[in-house]
C-alpha cells in the first residue's frame, strides 16, 4: 500500500479501516478498526513522547500494518510534517537529516548501528520507539548511552499499536513496561497479560503473553507466549528464555521451536542459519540444562520471518516436524 492509497481511506466516509496482524504465530488475519480509536491511539502517544506541531516523523515501516498506518495517523492528528521512504533495513541511510521523531524495528535499529554516518543520525533522533520484535540485551545496553528518549513499545494490531513503553536510554532505562494513562493490566489464571484500554479497545483483551505484573500493580515485563512454550516430559520450558540464555553465544541466526513426540509430547528443537551443528550442540549443552536441551538441530536456508520481521514461529514449527 502506498501512502496516497491510505490517506484517501483515511479520508473516506467509513469509521473503519481494514488492518492484518503481523502473522508471527500463523497467517496474517483482517480486523475492522474504529478510525476513532486510532486517532485516540495516535494522541496518547503525541502526548506521552511531548512531540509538537511540526516537528518531523520518519515513515520507514510497511503501510499494510498497524505499526506504519498509525505513524501516518500521528502525522494527520498532530501535525506532524512526515518523512516517507520505502521500508528497507537501513532507513536511515534515505535520508540526510535525522528526524525528531522515528519509529523502528529491532532489525531496522541494529542495521543502523553497523554504520559511523547512520549510527550518528540515530544518535540524533529525539524520541525513538523501537517495536515488533525483542531487543536485545547487547543491543539495549548500546542503546542506553542514546543521548534522546528510546523506547520499547509493547502493543499489538487488536490494541492499534503499544499501550506501553520501556525506557531503554539514561537513567531511567528498565526491564518493565510503564502503560499509559486510562490503561490498567492484570494476569489470567494461566499468568497471560490481560490488557484494559478502553480508549483503543472496545473490551478487555486476554494476551497470549505470559506476564509478571510489579509490586505496584501498575507495571510489568513480559516472560514469552503461552503459545511458546513447551511441555516436555511434563516440564514446561519457554521458548524466548531459552533463546535469551543463547543468544550471547550463538553468532548465527536461530530460532528454538518444538516437534511432537510419543514419549515426551514435545521435544526441543533448534534451527539455525548455519551448516556447524555440532558447535551449536556443544554450545546448548553448556548454557542450557538437561530439560532444555534440543533433540535435533536443523540447518536451513534462512531462519523464517514474518513480513514485519519477526519469527515466524508456526513456520519454524512446521520445518521441525517434517524434518
Amino acid at each position: 500500500m502506498t501512502l496516497e492509497e491510505f490517506i484517501n481511506q483515511w479520508q473516506s466516509t467509513s469509521p473503519t479501516l481494514l488492518v492484518h496482524t503481523s502473522g508471527s504465530t500463523g497467517k496474517p488475519k483482517p480486523m475492522l478498526v474504529e478510525k476513532r480509536r486510532m486517532e485516540a491511539s495516535a494522541r496518547i502517544t503525541c502526548q506521552f513522547l511531548g512531540l509538537k506541531r511540526g516537528d518531523t516523523a520518519l515513515l520507514c515501516m510497511p503501510l499494510d500494518y498497524i505499526a506504519g498506518k498509525m505513524m501516518v495517523v500521528r502525522a494527520i492528528v498532530w501535525g506532524l510534517r512526515l518523512i516517507d521512504i520505502p521500508p528497507c533495513g537501513h532507513p536511515l541511510a534515505q535520508i540526510d537529516t535525522p528526524p525528531v521523531f522515528a519509529a523502528m524495528v529491532p532489525m531496522q535499529v541494529f542495521n543502523s548501528m553497523q554504520d559511523d554516518g547512520e549510527r550518528q543520525k540515530l544518535w540524533q533522533i529525539r524520541h525513538l520507539i523501537i517495536g515488533g520484535g525483542a531487543i536485545s540485551d547487547d543491543m539495549a545496553a548500546q542503546l542506553r548511552l542514546h543521548p534522546g528518549a528510546v523506547w520499547s513499545t509493547y502493543g499489538m494490531t487488536e490494541t492499534l499499536s503499544h499501550i506501553a513503553l520501556r525506557r531503554l536510554s539514561g537513567a531511567q532505562a528498565s526491564q518493565w513496561y510503564e502503560p499509559f494513562d486510562g490503561v490498567s493490566v492484570t494476569t489470567n489464571a494461566e499468568g497471560c497479560l490481560v490488557i484494559d484500554a478502553p480508549a483503543v479497545c472496545a473490551q478487555p483483551l486476554t494476551t497470549n503473553d505470559i506476564a509478571e505484573i510489579a509490586s505496584d500493580g501498575r507495571r510489568f515485563r513480559i516472560r514469552g507466549r503461552k503459545d511458546n512454550v513447551i511441555c516436555s516430559g511434563g516440564i514446561k520450558l519457554q521458548i524466548e528464555e531459552m533463546e535469551a540464555k543463547l543468544r550471547p553465544y550463538v553468532n548465527v541466526p536461530f530460532l528454538i521451536t518444538k516437534r511432537a513426540d510419543p514419549k515426551f509430547g514435545e521435544t526441543v528443537v533448534m534451527i539455525a542459519q548455519t551448516d556447524n551443528l555440532d558447535a551449536l550442540e556443544t554450545i546448548c549443552k553448556e548454557r542450557l540444562n538437561k530439560y532444555e536441551q534440543p533433540h535435533d538441530f536443523i540447518a536451513v536456508d534462512s531462519i523464517p520471518t514474518t513480513e514485519t520481521g519477526k519469527p515466524a514461529r508456526a513456520k519454524a514449527m512446521e520445518i521441525a516436524q517434517t524434518r
